[in-house]
This record gives C-alpha cells, structure tokens and sequence, in this order.
C-alpha cells in the first residue's frame, strides 16, 4: 500500500528539529526550485516525524528531509500572500520508519554535502535526544554503516563532545576531526570545566581565537605528568580554586617557562589583585 500523503500547514513544521549541513545555499538553484514549484508544483513531497509538542503553539512535526523544499514552499507562501502555498504536501513517517529516512538523509548529505565531523557526530546526538535511537552508539552505528570501525569509534568521541560543548564553542563545525579528538581527550581526562571556563570569559568570539586561547590548555592536558612528591597534588589534573569566592574565577595554565595563573571575574578588581601579589610576594620571598 503506497504511503499517504497530507497536507500539512507550514506553520506546524519545525525545520530545524534534524541538524542541516550549514553549507551555504546556491541562490540560483533555489530560485529555479521556486519557479518550478510554482509553475507545476511539488513533485516530491517532503518528510516529517510528530514531535511531542508542550504547548499548542509549537510545532508538531519535525522536517526530516525536504528542506529547501520547504523554504522554496514559505518562500512562495510569503510572497503571493493567497494561501496557495501554506501548506505543503508531506509523508508522515511512524516512529519504526523514521531511523531509516534520518539515516536516507544522512546519506544523500554525506554524498551532495562536504559535511564537517561536528556536523555528523551531531547528527547522531539529535537522533538520540529525540528518541529515535537509544544510544549515541547505535545512532552512529545506523547513520553510518558504510564507514570503517575507526571511523565510527571517533564519531562516537565527537558526538559525546558534541554532548557535553555545544554552545561553548564557536563556529565547531570549522574544527578539524584532529582537533575535535584533542578537545575530547581533554575534557574526558578532567579539562572540560577549565576550557569552559576559559572561553565563557574570553571576549575572543571568533573560531580561530577561542582555540588560540585553548591551544595550552590542551598542550597541559595532552604533557606526560610531572613527578610530583606532594602527595596531595594529583598530577596531569587541571588546578582550580576548590571554593571560590563568589564573583571570581582562579586557574592555572600551564606554559613553556612553568604556569601562569588566571585570575577572573566581576571581583578581580585592580585592589584585589594587589592583595594577591602581596600574598605571593609573601610565600615566595626571602626568610
């Protein structure tokens, strides 16, 4: 029995609830999608999946795949204002169909789409949060059955820092796989809150300069441990102020010449930080 389509109000579709490539779209192409469209309507419909809506405004269906169809479909819908294009014509997938059309769509990306790692790993972890798979695991495992064992072991690594950074880092999807590795490593070995930390107080907001600023967290996490003799000081873990005054941020970074300490936060005033020389000035001086 063929699938049944509907007509489904623009309105009710969520476009973003599956992550899209970010590649930027061809202008001339989609114009051509719209004139066609317009001219002999959709040959193919697009494909959603009900959401668990928590209010009666939100959407209740989330776009699988057909997403430029959709924009060409409001984009005409906007433009002509008659209410020919306010709804588009759709397959509604049951929760058993829609792991095969995700990983459908994946595949058609992965071949029209140069996609970045972080845009694969999270692809894997909005499946997951959706409940279309039970783990990170078996969502990597579907949507990429093509690819070698390795290459899906550093997915999985991807994806739980995909989990644990989004909205940390900026621009991720421009990160390297090495690079995405290192800060996975990082974090799972006790650095995440100190990376954090670090970019949540930069003012540096651009990709390239957030990881300029992270490089020697990194190099300290990744450095073999020195030999400490204190007992009480665990090596290779980051050192942060075990119960910081409230307002105020301290850490310490290690560089070539030995550490450097930072000190942050509203509270880090000029008088304050005077205070704190005087106290090293103290420890370290002369008895």
């Amino acid at each position: 029995m063929p699938d049944q389509i509907r007509l489904i109000p623009l309105d009710a579709i969520d476009a973003e609830a599956m992550p899209r490539d970010r590649t930027a779209a061809d202008p001339a192409a989609f114009d051509e999608l719209v004139a066609s469209i317009a001219r002999s309507g959709l040959r193919m419909p697009v494909e959603l999946f009900g959401l668990e809506a928590e209010d009666a405004a939100a959407p209740a269906y989330g776009l699988i795949s057909g997403h430029r169809r959709l924009a060409a479909f409001r984009h005409l819908r906007d433009m002509r204002g008659n209410g020919d294009f306010a709804a588009i014509p759709a397959l509604l997938r049951n929760p058993g169909d829609i792991a095969a059309a995700l990983a459908a769509m994946v595949e058609e990306n992965e071949i029209r789409r140069d996609l970045s790692p972080w845009e694969r790993a999270a692809i894997a972890v909005t499946a997951r949060d959706r409940g279309i798979f039970a783990t990170i695991e078996q969502a990597v495992d579907a949507l990429y059955p093509a690819a070698a064992r390795q290459k899906r072991a550093k997915l999985r690594n991807i994806a739980f820092l995909v989990h644990e950074a989004d909205g940390v880092l900026r621009d991720p999807e421009q990160l390297s796989e090495r690079q995405l590795l290192r800060l996975h490593a990082a974090w799972t070995t006790g650095f995440g809150e100190v990376i954090e930390t670090a970019l949540t107080e930069t003012t540096r907001r651009d990709a390239a300069g957030q990881w300029e600023l992270i490089r020697p967290i990194l190099a300290e996490a990744e450095a073999p441990p020195p030999a400490y003799t204190a007992p009480e000081i665990r090596p290779g873990r980051p050192r942060r102020l075990s119960r910081p005054r409230p307002g105020l941020t301290l850490r310490r970074e290690r560089t070539p010449d030995g550490y450097a300490i930072h000190i942050t936060g509203r509270d880090a005033t000029s008088p304050f930080l005077d205070h704190i020389f005087e106290e090293i000035e103290r420890l370290v001086g002369e008895r």
